[in-house]
């Protein structure tokens, strides 16, 4: 039995625990979204056809063609940028045909927008310079002054060292304050632009204030959800609650792709910090889908983000399927190890039953010699029937348990050729995943459980009456009362493998799978419940009678 246990106990030490993620329903609702991104993009597609449609009608004047391609221009500007591009031209183009510094300011801040987000800084910084040069109306200069904070932050980001970015990020926020002088107090505007000043400036409470303060409030837009949420969530990433910034993250995403914006970070965020968490499945869901949106929409720095997380996602993800085959051969080897050990166990047992067979037969005629011998050898008659009397008790327990070990391991190779046909076919048909739920379902605790339980009935099969004869040696306060479905102890077990012959401390423990001291502190505790001395106690539980063993059951 105890080859089994061991067997047993080195599955359960290969198998890998399961990553426990807090977000799973909003993992769930993420795959699901990201699964049905190609119909939200279609419906943006139907919405942009539907506004090309419109500047077909007849009696349009320039000033309503203008306000059109500002609406085409809108759906396009985080979907797709060479669209946005072409529009925001034409602005340009048209502005200088109607006249007037408003119409002019509007199409040249609306380039700067697309440019920015298309990681073309150089360009970005060109157009607003250019834009400087001319008066600004004072209902544009909010757009005005952020669009030069973001063109900062941006920088920061993308140069990401201790020297430039601390001066990039000072010059945004310089212009980020500016900004807020023209946002209408308790506008979406004026209270996520105080948040990120905050955040940039390190007030991350104040800043945490503000965005909570939005993510309360009713009625905003998919956009300005993801971007609320995608900036908070950096908050608690600062405070090392990655659940909370993955939870956020994972919703702004969720909103980005609702509203078909290709133009995000969240999604990058999200899939490093997945990544760090281990969850290596949805890590690569996320950058997959990142790198797809960064592709369709045009944005360059978006790819060089891309660049810089996958190969070590990817590198986690081969590492990991290589340690899967790793466990996956020493599963094989262990399998067969287990096989050759049954084997010669089987051919151990065998042999000793022979020799038990040649022991009883030696027996039978010493007795038809006794019994016509003299009456000068009574004396060794007596002490040849004590000898039998053990010989056969020790045969009744052989026979109870040789009959129970091969029955068991009967049952263990069957389970055992289960799992490896299992195995076998799951890795030909390279579903990795369902290889780690079929090795999840093997519990060593209750294997070990089944094998106390099973030992248990055998043995009180042959002793029905040991418990019985174990209270009767102890005082009357002190026997022991079984739990509701309880067969046996542990103090009882110790002195059932006594009567079995099982005397060394060590393979009682080693069997038990407690300490040495444990054991002795077990035996100690029941011999002080005895109403006679501890040797004399022992010698009344070896001479507990066996009945004749019963056929074995499966149970």
């Amino acid at each position: 039995m105890k080859p089994l246990l061991v067997c047993l106990c080195l599955l359960a030490a290969l198998t890998p625990g399961a990553y426990a993620n807090t977000n799973d329903s909003l993992l769930t609702r993420l795959a699901a979204t990201i699964h049905a991104a190609p119909q939200y993009d279609a419906a943006r597609v139907k919405e942009i056809q539907q506004l090309t449609q419109a500047l077909q009608s007849d009696h349009v004047t320039d000033t309503t063609i203008f306000s059109s391609y500002e609406k085409i221009y809108e759906a396009y500007k985080v979907f797709n940028y060479d669209s946005a591009y072409t529009y925001a031209r034409r602005l340009i183009q048209l502005s200088r045909h109607i006249g007037g510094n408003n119409y002019t300011a509007a199409a040249k801040l609306k380039l700067s927008f697309i440019l920015l987000s298309a990681g073309l800084y150089k360009e970005t910084y060109d157009s607003l310079l250019a834009l400087s040069r001319q008066p600004v109306p004072d209902a544009l200069k909010g757009e005005y002054y952020t669009l030069w904070g973001r063109y900062y932050y941006d920088l920061a980001g993308y140069a990401n060292d201790n020297y430039h970015s601390v001066n990039y990020d000072i010059e945004g926020s310089k212009y980020l304050d500016s900004a807020l002088h023209y946002y209408i107090p308790g506008s979406f505007e004026a209270i996520y632009y105080n948040g990120l000043l905050n955040l940039k400036r390190g007030k991350t409470s104040e800043a945490s204030h503000y965005l909570e303060q939005l993510m309360q409030q009713p009625g905003l837009t998919a956009h300005q959800l993801a971007l609320t949420a995608s900036t908070l969530s950096a908050i608690y990433q600062g405070k090392g609650d990655m659940d909370n910034a993955i939870s956020l993250l994972i919703r702004a995403t969720v909103a980005d792709i609702e509203s078909s914006t290709k133009e995000t970070v969240a999604i990058f965020h999200l899939s490093e910090l997945l990544y760090k968490k281990g969850d290596l499945k949805h890590a690569v869901m996320c950058i997959e889908s990142a790198i797809s949106n960064a592709e369709f929409y045009g944005a360059r720095q978006r790819k060089v983000q891309a660049s810089s997380i996958l190969p070590l996602i990817e590198g986690a993800r081969i590492s990991g399927i290589e340690a899967q085959k790793n466990r996956l051969a020493n599963y094989a080897i262990l399998v067969t190890l287990l096989v050759v050990a049954l084997v010669v166990l089987a051919f151990v047992v065998l042999r000793q039953v022979k020799k038990l067979q040649l022991a009883q037969q030696a027996l039978k005629a010493a007795n038809t010699l006794q019994q016509q011998a003299n009456e000068q050898l009574g004396q060794a008659n007596r002490q040849l029937a004590l000898v039998n009397d053990e010989l056969e008790d020790a045969n009744k327990i052989k026979q109870e348990y040789i009959g129970y070990f091969f029955n068991m391991d009967s049952e263990f190779y069957g389970k055992l050729d289960k799992i490896k046909m299992t195995i076998e076919q799951k890795l030909h048909e390279r579903k990795y995943e369902d290889i780690r739920f079929v090795l999840n379902k093997i519990d060593a605790r209750k294997e070990k459980e089944e094998l106390l339980l099973s030992f248990d009935k055998i043995f009180l099969k042959l002793f029905p009456d040991f418990v019985a004869e174990v209270n009767s040696l102890l005082r009357d306060d002190e026997r022991i009362v079984l739990k509701d479905g309880e067969l046996m102890s542990t103090d009882l077990r110790i002195f059932a493998l006594m009567r079995m012959g099982v005397t060394d401390p060590e393979k009682i423990a080693q069997i038990l799978e407690y300490s040495v001291k444990t054991i002795y502190s077990y035996k100690s505790r029941i011999k002080n419940k005895a109403t006679m001395p501890g040797d004399v106690f022992e010698e009344k539980i070896m001479q507990v009678k066996s009945v004749s063993p019963r056929p074995v059951s499966s149970e």
